[in-house]
């Protein structure tokens, strides 16, 4: 038969794996999961009360649990699973309907912990909204190790140019003579078709820099001059019919 105030002499006095003493604080905390408060006392313990009640949420959904002592027996179904209503005030209507009999501080505490479950994922929905940053870590050693495999890629890289280069201009000097059976009208052709191809992708355009304000001054004055010039032809043009 199951005695509460044996078993809630031995938790209080003894060890209990749920408690939680601060060094700061007298007053100790429950890491059970069916607490309704949170706090470590004859009320409020779910291991030391055979009626008790509590409310939970599992995926943004609230459940009320209610234990009684004629299922003390069978501790795979102690707890009854109720479903509450998403609207508030239905909810609290089902908290009061259910548990009508109990003793009134179950049912405050059941009604502030719902209320407190649906404050939080009022705010969650809020923060889903907005546009937060997101903090992403960083694996420095894969980045060294991914910069340094880049710079042995690229010297592999200038190395196999420099070798190719080599061998070309040993082959155009006929370093090698007669070793390779190539044809040298051939090879000379293929050398021109690649020096033509560097050629046109290099781009004909150029970058000039602005101009300055003495710039701008020199222009001015050469406009200054062919205006007088013209002055002075169309002056001479004048006393030459008169």
């Amino acid at each position: 038969m199951q005695n509460d105030e044996l078993i809630w002499s031995n938790i209080s006095l003894n060890f209990c794996s749920y408690k939680v003493k601060l060094r700061q604080q007298k007053q100790a905390f429950c890491k059970n999961e069916y607490n309704v408060t949170g706090l470590c006392n004859r009320q409020s313990c779910p291991l030391a009360n055979s009626r008790y009640a509590t409310v939970r949420e599992e995926k943004g959904i609230c459940y009320l649990y209610m234990k009684v002592i004629e299922r003390a027996h069978t501790p795979s179904s102690m707890y009854e699973k109720i479903k509450l209503h998403k609207n508030y005030e239905k909810a609290l209507a089902q908290i009061d309907k259910h548990l009508i009999y109990w003793p009134n501080f179950n049912v405050h505490k059941c009604k502030q912990r719902y209320t407190k479950i649906i404050q939080y994922l009022i705010r969650m929905r809020k923060l889903r909204k907005k546009n937060t940053k997101k903090l992403v870590s960083r694996d420095l050693k894969m980045e060294k190790r991914e910069s340094r495999r880049e710079a042995k890629a690229l010297a592999a890289a200038q190395l196999d140019q420099t070798i190719e280069k080599e061998l070309l201009e040993r082959l155009k000097r006929g370093t090698y003579g007669d070793i390779y059976n190539i044809n040298k009208d051939v090879f000379e052709k293929v050398v021109d078709e690649d020096m033509e191809e560097e050629e046109e992708e290099e781009s004909d355009s150029e970058f000039v820099e602005d101009f300055d304000e003495s710039d701008l001054e020199d222009i001015e004055d050469y406009e200054l001059e062919l205006e007088t010039e013209s002055a002075n032809t169309s002056k001479r043009k004048i006393k030459v019919t008169d």
